[in-house]
């Protein structure tokens, strides 16, 4: 069996959403936290969740659960600040994922993003290894009308047609972070959370939903209760 675990990152202090990662959520108790990680435990190819924060209801409530799937990593001060930078934290990745050999790096802002997403891409990945590619990222397609601030069509030719169809675009990705699959031996040697040639593996804009601001919240709380079984 392949060696893949989680990174999990949940830092104290969001300023747009207070308390966003464990608040409650669609009627769920401990919000987001809980759906992720009850998602995350239900996936067979992961070996352990490495959750990552400073945040003390966090710590708590993850201690209650007492599951040994789950590890605490209690991040230094100097990481969870709102200046952190993500290169920072993707480079303190390797000193807390001992003996691993793969890592899928997500969020708990991703909710409709679930284990058989998970499930299905962390198959991809390996599967896309064999192939060339040396990292997973989950991507939203663009095919829409996109421009550069001084008026020029980022992905079509204005001069050959004005508007064209827009299945006729030309594609861009979005990576919509919701997930990350890569080899350890590849953050350290691009301090990168995606190696060099990378595999775009598309989720629609419902899974790859992110929680980033208030209205966000609001939403999602709205589409997971009318999308997920009961």
């Amino acid at each position: 069996m392949n060696n893949i675990s989680v990174f999990l990152p949940c830092r104290a202090g969001s300023e747009r959403i207070p308390q966003k990662n464990i608040k409650s959520f669609a009627g769920i108790k401990n919000g987001l936290l809980e759906i992720k990680l009850q998602q995350l435990l239900r996936i067979p190819q992961i070996n352990k969740i490495i959750l990552s924060t400073n945040d003390n209801l966090i710590i708590e409530y993850v201690r209650g659960l007492n599951n040994s799937k789950i590890e605490l990593d209690i991040r230094p001060e100097h990481l969870c600040t709102s200046a952190t930078t993500t290169d920072e934290l993707i480079q303190y990745v390797p000193s807390v994922m001992k003996n691993v050999e793969h890592v899928m790096w997500t969020h708990v802002t991703s909710p409709m993003c679930n284990e058989d997403d998970y499930i299905k891409a962390i198959d991809e990945y390996f599967e896309v290894l064999a192939k060339g590619y040396d990292s997973l990222m989950s991507v939203t397609l663009l095919r829409k009308f996109l421009f550069y601030k001084n008026g020029k069509a980022v992905n079509y030719d204005r001069i050959i047609e004005l508007w064209p169809r827009t299945q006729t675009l030309e594609p861009i990705y979005e990576a919509n972070s919701a997930f990350f699959i890569n080899s350890i031996n590849n953050y350290i040697l691009y301090k990168d959370r995606i190696g060099k040639s990378p595999y775009f593996y598309e989720l629609n804009e419902l899974k790859s939903f992110d929680i980033d601001w208030e209205e966000d919240f609001k939403i999602a709380e709205i589409i997971y209760k009318q999308t997920i079984p009961k």
